[in-house]
This record gives structure tokens, sequence and C-alpha cells, in this order.
């Protein structure tokens, strides 16, 4: 092989390694678009990224057009393609950081063995065709090792990621691009101190340092593990605050029952102690009756019927508990101006808490009054059903909403758009209504299932029986 057989040679596998790459990139971001269901679009979105990378390639063959302007050319593009894509930028931006930087890496890795292979070839080449058929093996060697150490990385890397959802925070997505980023520039630092061309001199760093071709792969996996190790703690922090969270939220309902079932208390002492006071209530009319007071008599009996408006509930479920829900959240809709229609049942068949059920009742019509409160224009309504089916128990809600709901991709469930209002914790209280009912729902191994329609948000609940103790 003689020079400008390997020049060919090297720009054909310059542009093969481009191809290879770029399906890879494509490849590594396909596995986290699997929530999309339409397999035409996903194709599509994969050949698209192969073609961005590609084309961002052919840039580089222009002298003004460094390396790290290719990651920063692409991670632009993509980033504002999040939309089509299907995925959030903060993820597309970590995304693509990690990939140039497992790249980087495997390549960190393989300078070392590249300069032993590379001596132990060429040892023996006494003629410039064998040093350029040597050269060009070598070369091939180094590069496909790489790919495949590049792809066996980005592979750990992937299933490490999917352990947790693609939302990231701003401050999630600075903890972990922390250590990449570092990596990438390290890597860049590196590749330029290599080889320095100087008055006729050549300074190899690893001839004259050759303690660096032990400490630059050790580096470079440490920098991986790092990444690793970021990935995890962040992981951790937020499978920690989720159970903060989820605490929080079930401590505040049990008080919220707890209330309720004092109220019950209250409201069966109440009209215990209005049967006991009746006989005198009777003894006062009749004797007003005698007397002739008949117009004080009506003050009295009016007096007593507003009294006993106290203790009557419009709805009622069969169940104590459920009756002072409804009934409290229906007085909240109409001093909301909502219209609240209830058909609602509680199961006769004892194989149903009714604490488990409070619970969903609580976080459905919780969520509903809310939407509601937040239209403006159009009708307001609430419309609450439950019924029993043989050993099925079917709860079923709907209420109009204003504005767009995000549905998130790992759970299924709509994402909160409610704003911070003063704490996170508080916050986020409003973003996991829902899935305490999918948790409520499984004790009876049931599900939730939501539907939208026209401005209407629909959520039915079903639950299978448990057998009774």
């Amino acid at each position: 092989m003689n020079e400008a057989g390997f020049a060919l040679f090297f720009k054909l596998l310059t542009g093969a390694e481009c191809i290879l790459y770029a399906i890879l990139m494509a490849v590594f971001f396909r596995s986290f678009m699997g929530g999309m269901q339409d397999r035409k679009h996903l194709r599509k979105n994969t050949f698209l990224i192969i073609l961005i990378y590609t084309t961002a390639y052919l840039f580089s063959l222009f002298p003004w057009f460094y390396g790290w302007m290719h990651m920063i050319l692409i991670t632009g593009v993509l980033m504002l393609l999040s939309g089509f894509l299907g995925m959030e930028r903060n993820f597309i931006f970590l995304l693509n950081v990690l990939f140039y930087c497992t790249r980087n890496l495997s390549m960190m890795m393989m300078r070392s063995v590249d300069f032993f292979t590379s001596e132990y070839l060429l040892r023996n080449a006494d003629t410039p065709e064998l040093i350029f058929r040597y050269a060009s093996f070598n070369q091939l060697l180094i590069d496909a090792v790489q790919f495949l150490l590049c792809t066996l990385l980005l592979c750990i890397l992937e299933k490490q990621l999917k352990k947790s959802g693609t939302g990231l925070h701003i401050r999630e997505l600075c903890y972990l691009l922390l250590t990449p980023v570092t990596a990438i520039l390290f890597a860049n630092i590196l590749v330029r101190l290599l080889v320095i061309a100087n008055d006729n001199h050549i300074f190899r760093l690893y001839e004259q340092y050759p303690a660096f071709l032990a400490i630059v792969p050790a580096m470079a996996v440490l920098f991986y593990a790092g990444i690793l190790a970021a990935i995890a703690a962040c992981q951790r922090i937020l499978t920690l605050q989720n159970d903060r969270e989820k605490y929080f939220v079930a401590e505040q309902q049990l008080s919220a029952i707890q209330e309720r079932i004092r109220e019950v208390e209250q409201f069966h002492d109440g009209i215990r102690r209005m049967k006991h006071e009746m006989k005198n209530h009777l003894a006062n009319i009749k004797g007003l009756a005698e007397s002739g007071h008949y117009e004080d008599m009506e003050t009295y009996i009016a007096r007593m019927n507003d009294s006993m408006k106290v203790f009557e509930l419009s709805i009622r479920t069969g169940n104590a508990v459920t009756d002072v829900i409804i009934n409290d959240r229906q007085k909240a809709a109409a001093a909301l101006g909502i219209e609240f229609q209830c058909t609602f049942l509680f199961p006769a068949s004892g194989g149903y808490n009714a604490y488990d059920i409070g619970i969903i009742l609580n976080n459905l019509l919780q969520n509903a009054l809310e939407a509601c409160a937040k239209i403006r224009k159009g009708p307001k309504y609430i419309c609450l059903s439950g019924m029993q089916k043989k050993k099925f128990f079917l709860i079923d809600i709907r209420n109009p909403f204003d504005g767009k709901i995000t549905f998130d991709k790992n759970t299924g469930l709509p994402v909160s758009a409610k704003k911070k209002d003063g704490t996170e914790a508080i916050a986020s209280l409003h973003g996991i209504g829902l899935s305490n009912v999918r948790r409520e729902a499984l004790k009876y191994m049931g599900d939730v299932d939501i539907q939208i329609e026209n401005s209407e948000f629909h959520v039915t609940v079903l639950l299978q029986e448990r057998g009774t103790k």
C-alpha cells in the first residue's frame, strides 16, 4: 500500500466511522423513546438523528469547524426538535453529553492500546509499503475495538438511566453533567498533548512519560465510574424525595380521614342528643298549643327545623365515612358554583375498606374541584358514580378542565401543571394524587383508566372485591 492508498483508506474509514457512530447515537436515543406507540414515528425519529449526525459531520470537513462544534451543533438541533422527538430538552441535553463523553472515554482507553499495537506492528516494517499496510491494519483494529467498547459502555449507561424517569430539573441536570463535561474537557486536552510538532521536533507524550500509558486509561475508568455513581446517587435522592412526599401525603390523608371520622362521630352524638331533647321540645310545643300561643309555636318549630338541618345529609351512600366525604365536597362545589351530580353507592358486600375508598374519593374529588375552579368560561360540573357489579366495584368521575394536560410516559398519569407556591413539598403534593389513587386500586387488583375528550377529564377506577376476614 502506498501513501495515496493509505490516505484513501483513512478517508473511507473515517466516513464509515461517522455512519456507525450516527447509528449508535440513534439507537441510544431510541431506547428512551419507548413510550411512543407509533412505530412509524419512532423509525422517522431514528433516521432523523442519523441524518443530523452525518450532516453535522460534513461541516467538520471545513478547516474552521472544530471538533467540539460537532457536539454543540447536534445538541442544539436535537433540543430544538424535542417536541417532534417526544423527549424533554433537559434529557436530550444529558443524553448528548453522555454519548460524546462515552465516546471520548473509550478513545482515552484505546490510546494506550494503540501505542503498544502500533509499536509491535511497525517494529519489523522495513519498507514504506509495509508501514502503510500495518498502520492501516492497526487503525482499523483500534477503531473497531473502540467502537465495541463505546457500545458496551453506552449499554451500561442506558440500563442505569432507565431505572428512573426521563424528567430532569435543572438541579439534577447540573449534578449529572458535572463529571461527563469534565471528562470531555480532559479528553480534548489530552488529544492535543499526545503528539506535538514544533520546529522539526516531535513530542510524544507516551514516549516521554510512559507512566501515562496506565494513568490515562485509569482516569477514563474513574470518570466513567463517577458518571455511574452520580446517576445512581441522583436516582437514590429522587427516590427518597418521592418516598418522603408519599409519606407526607399519606399522613395528610390519614389526618383528613380521621377528621372525617370525628365529624361522623360528632354527627351521631348530635343525633343522640337531639333524641333526648325531643321530649322537652314536644312538651314545650304542647304547652304553647294549649295556651293558644300559636305564633310562638310556629317560631319555635321553625327554630327546631333550622337546628336539625345541621344533621341532614343530602347524599347518602350507605357508609358513614363516604357520606361525610362526598357531602363535604358537595358543599364545597356549591360554594364555587359547581354543579354536583352523585349516584355513588358504597358496596354492600363487605369486601372493601371504607378508608381505602375514602382516599380514592378524596383525591378524585379534590382534583375535580381544583380543575373546575380554574374554568373561566363554560359549564362547571362534577359527575360522580359508584356501583358494584358482581365482584367488581366501579368508581367513575367526570369534570371539565381548562388548559393542556401532559402525560408522563413512564406512569401514564398526568403531569401536574401547578406552580410552586411556597415549598417544594407542598407543590409536589398535587402531582401524586392520582398515583395514590392507583396505589389504592392495586390493593384490590384493580387499575385507573384516564380518558380525555372534548375538554372533559374522565377517570375510572376499577376495584376487585377482596375476601372478607
